[in-house]
């Protein structure tokens, strides 16, 4: 088959939410209807009643949340389906933002209930700087919530973004009887508690199908006037503009009852972007360039604990992967091949032969990748986009146990490269400094240590506010910095300088007294600032 058919049939996305919006459980009821799975595992009040096939960290398990991103591989209808389950806790948003950077497309998940939270704003933010298209679920219409017009106005409103209702809901919680599909023109009735897949679905011809009327009788008036309003208001769907992020199709179901799942399944292979070019230091690559191009944008250690082994994920831009061929790392100039790459149903692995654009695999990696690293057939470019920012919060390690330093410090090495927290270490002193967006990271950090590494540490607080990566041409642009703030000075793990500044005051402070020096809150993970080793 050529590369462009292989193309063609792949379709890689995120599914992103506010924290217990359902994101997880919509994440099982797709891989139910593709036949990935026989039975999916249900998430209830954040207690796991079968787990979550995507939730594979036992921290995970234990609280009902995703804090790490899976990759789930799987096929329907002719299709190559790459899914990447992201973190909702905004805890772990910059995961996330990361995994953004590696799909074509977003299924954004919202609670009737709820509506669009401060979370769901923020990653729709960071879907509108790539003009990434995006399918909205409002989700748990088995429940009493709020009315769908009111939702499709807030959506509207805070998202920024036009929407077109691509179903709608024919009453909701304990009167809800189904979705009508606006887009293929049928009706499908609502059956509760389905665990498994149903073949004796009650389908409609239309919302005019006298049917309907014998089956809800004068009720049916009112799904008929919202349909009318509802072609009324919003435009059309326009692929077009979905494709440039302008426009959201909205689906309406109950994930948890794999009610409107089919439908919002069905659409998205149809309609979904296949792999798109990707932005380099070189310019533009196309998916459809005969060599191999691909990056690292999520780095895991102990996926399975019991071989300890690290993978990192890459995903594939351009060319054709092949198991065993040598590929150029940019980063360290050499060439590695790769005897055992694997595709990804959350933690079970399997053996990959080859890939194409936008395929995600796994590469076993002994601390040879970084995030943002490239492969390539021998070119030297680089990806861009990948971001790494200023985190929160700071606390300084403490070593519960001496005798297993060497554990702690490989423990904080590997987490720190999945990018779950940042490393930031002081020269003279080596006082390690972790820096996180959200205090839930700490937990995750302390239980990895101590489950995966035979660690103990805890973490001491710090007066900080912020850190700033320093860019400058010479010593003497930072000479008061290095002379009277060298406390407040650190090395990240790459070996760039970093500013952690006390408060916006000790900020504005060094800015004032460094002019020549640039305080950055965000860099790409392939960014080379100031390494301390070049100017000590």
């Amino acid at each position: 088959m050529s590369i462009l058919k292989e193309i063609q049939k792949r379709k890689t996305f995120a599914i992103i939410s506010h924290p217990d919006a359902g994101k997880t459980t919509l994440t099982e009821k797709l891989l139910l209807y593709s036949g990935a799975i026989q039975i999916a595992g249900a998430v209830k009040s954040n207690k796991i009643k079968k787990t979550a096939t995507s939730d594979f960290l036992d921290i995970e398990k234990q609280r009902g949340i995703s804090v790490a991103s899976s990759v789930l591989s799987f096929n329907y209808k002719d299709h190559k389906i790459n899914l990447l389950d992201t973190p909702g806790h905004k805890d772990f948003a910059e995961d996330t933002y990361r995994t953004l950077t590696a799909v074509d497309s977003v299924i954004l998940v919202i609670d009737c209930v709820k509506g669009v939270e401060e979370q769901t704003e923020k990653l729709m933010q960071v879907c509108r700087l790539r003009n990434t298209p995006v399918i909205i679920f409002i989700n748990k219409l088995d429940r009493e919530g709020r009315s769908p017009i009111e939702l499709l106005d807030e959506i509207e409103e805070k998202l920024s973004i036009k929407v077109r209702p691509m179903t709608f809901p024919f009453g909701m919680g304990i009167s809800f009887r189904g979705v009508y599909n606006i887009y293929k023109n049928e009706f499908e009735f609502y059956q509760t508690n389905k665990q498994q897949i149903e073949d004796d679905v009650k389908k409609f011809s239309g919302i005019d199908d006298p049917e309907l009327s014998n089956t809800f009788g004068e009720d049916v008036l009112t799904l008929q006037e919202d349909v009318e309003l509802i072609d009324g208001i919003y435009d059309d769907f326009d692929t077009e503009k979905y494709s440039a992020g302008e426009q959201a199709p909205v689906f309406f179901g109950s994930a948890l009852n794999n009610f409107g799942v089919k439908e919002l399944l069905d659409t998205f292979v149809e309609i979904a972007p296949s792999p798109v070019a990707r932005e380099t230091t070189k310019g533009m690559i196309e998916p459809t360039e005969e060599k191999l191009s691909g990056f690292v944008f999520k780095i895991h250690a102990n996926i399975d604990p019991k071989h300890r082994d690290r993978m990192a994920f890459v995903r594939i831009c351009s060319g054709h992967f092949e198991r065993n061929k040598y590929y150029h790392h940019v980063r360290l100039k050499r060439q590695i091949k790769f005897p055992n790459p694997a595709s990804f149903l959350a933690q079970s692995k399997s053996l990959v032969e080859s890939a194409y654009p936008g395929d995600v695999i796994g590469l076993y990696d002994s601390g040879t990748f970084k995030i943002g690293d490239t492969l390539t057939e021998g070119e030297s470019f680089m990806f861009k986009g990948i971001p790494r920012f200023s985190p929160e919060i700071f606390r300084i390690v403490i070593n519960k146990d001496p005798f297993k330093s060497k554990q702690l410090e490989k423990g904080l090495l590997q987490l720190t490269d999945e990018g779950l927290a940042q490393l930031f270490i002081q020269k003279d002193t080596n006082k390690k400094v972790i820096g996180v967006v959200g205090e839930l990271q700490f937990d995750v950090i302390k239980y990895r240590l101590l489950k995966e590494f035979g660690a103990t540490c805890d973490f001491t607080f710090m007066e900080a506010y912020k850190a700033f990566w320093l860019k400058f041409e010479s010593q003497s642009d930072a000479d008061e910095l290095f002379r009277l703030r060298s406390n407040s000075l650190y090395t990240d793990k790459t070996g760039n300088v970093v500013f952690i500044a006390e408060s916006p005051f000790s900020l504005s402070r060094a800015q004032e007294k460094n002019p020549k020096v640039e305080f950055l809150s965000q860099v790409e993970h392939n960014d080379q600032t100031v390494e301390l080793e070049s100017i000590t």
